[in-house]
């Protein structure tokens, strides 16, 4: 996926936080430590650094949703980072995101932290980030 898709299909996902940039996907895409796994209609991208792998994002289009697409791309997310050398992965997740949480749990990450008022929504309200990891 090139980076105009990408930043298209984040924005088909995500208004809260904002979606990112075809720009953004750009330089983290052209960093050596971030690897992209994707499909037809859906995408995660990893950095793995220092035996550590971090889910940046990872995006399912909306009509593709609850088909297993998502947890196939977090496995080969998952593959991909365990190919670098990571032994394990983390990432954040907003607190009242329970789809994507549950995707996590199922998927064999638990919650080991929190960070208060991490994302903000529109209306200016607060959100904790629950932070997740893994062994892979």
């Amino acid at each position: 996926m090139t980076p105009d898709a990408l930043a298209h299909l984040h924005g088909s996902c995500f208004t809260f936080p904002r979606p990112w940039s075809a720009k953004e996907f750009a330089g983290l895409l052209a960093s050596d430590f971030c690897d992209l796994v994707s499909a037809e209609a859906g995408f995660a991208l990893i950095r793995t650094i220092a035996g550590e792998s971090e889910l940046l994002t990872i995006a399912v289009a909306p009509e593709a949703r609850r088909q297993g697409l998502g947890r196939a791309v977090l496995g080969q997310a998952v593959q991909a980072a365990r190919a670098k050398g990571a032994d394990e992965m983390f990432l954040e997740v907003a607190a009242d995101n329970r789809p994507a949480i549950w995707l996590y749990e199922s998927s064999g990450f638990s919650a080991v932290g929190r960070r208060a008022g991490y994302y903000r929504q529109p209306d200016g309200q607060r959100v904790d980030a629950v932070l997740m990891a893994r062994a892979i």
